[in-house]
């Protein structure tokens, strides 16, 4: 299991946003809700790094794998 790091994870991120979201558009607060859309952006690019890191670190460990 991967440490959940509250500041950083894109799942925890994505549903801040979706909540910050839902609250400044049932309030009116046109602010609230472009930072909450902004809070799922920054997840989805936070989650492709994530996913691209991984894929890195797979594809090294398959050519030291190789190498010895």
């Amino acid at each position: 299991l991967k440490e959940v790091n509250t500041v950083t994870d894109p799942r925890i991120e994505d549903a801040t946003g979706r909540a910050k979201e839902a609250v400044g558009a049932l309030t009116g607060n046109d602010d609230l809700k472009a930072s909450g859309e902004a809070d799922q952006a920054a997840a989805k690019v936070h989650k492709t790094v994530d996913e691209v890191a991984d894929a890195a670190k797979g594809a090294i460990d398959s050519i030291k794998d190789a190498l010895t």
